[in-house]
């Protein structure tokens, strides 16, 4: 990586993050990083580009805290607690603005453009990585609690930027809790954990 290339996306990632995707413009962009159009279009051809390439390296930011979680812990539940922990962390950070994955969706909605499937693949892989560590834990529906997980994270850092963070991360820490804790309890069985109005609405009937 070139030093104009690593001050390009420095200054381009800090301002998506901050003032966003679409209104931050390439003059802004060279301005601020000191280099001329011609050197940013030769390492990044377009706009969709760079914002692709801010987001690989937020992606990469996160694959690298996980894998630091994984080397630091030795306990599976501990882990759990510990991928749980780098969310609380950027959520209590300093200029902290919300997922930088769920803005990019909510600035590119379509589907089937580069900016929302780069926003997809990271996705897949966390949901992956996290059903992979809650399956670790012992816990018999592995795939329902990291869908659980993620949203509490989803719901997590978008109220995490529009009001205290503490209340917000506490509430975080006890749901991570929660899925641990459900998981040991004795007696209950996956099958048993759906829809308990459900079944109360079936017996009825009967």
């Amino acid at each position: 990586m070139s030093e104009a290339r690593d001050r390009l996306l420095g200054t381009a990632g800090r301002l998506f993050y901050t003032q966003g995707l679409h209104s931050v413009g390439i003059d802004r962009i060279v301005a601020e990083a000191k280099v001329t159009r011609a050197t940013l279009y030769r390492h990044f051809p377009s706009k969709d580009e760079l914002v692709v390439t801010y987001l690989t390296a937020a992606d990469d930011a996160i694959r690298a805290q996980v894998e630091a979680a994984r080397a630091a812990q030795e306990s599976a539940d501990g882990l759990v607690r510990a991928v749980g922990r780098t969310i609380t962390d950027a959520i209590r950070s300093d200029g902290f603005r919300g997922c930088a994955f769920l803005n990019a969706a909510a600035e590119y909605p379509a589907e089937t453009h580069p900016v929302h499937q780069a926003v997809l693949e990271h996705r897949r892989w966390f949901l992956g990585t996290v059903t992979e560590l809650l399956a670790t834990t012992g816990e018999t529906a592995p795939e329902p609690a990291a869908r659980h997980f993620v949203m509490l994270r989803d719901g997590a850092m978008t109220a995490g930027c529009l009001t205290d963070p503490e209340p917000i991360c506490e509430t975080f820490r006890l749901g991570v809790e929660g899925l641990l804790k459900y998981r040991e309890t004795p007696g209950i069985k996956p099958s048993s954990r759906k829809r308990p109005a459900a079944k109360k609405a079936a017996a009825k009937k009967r």
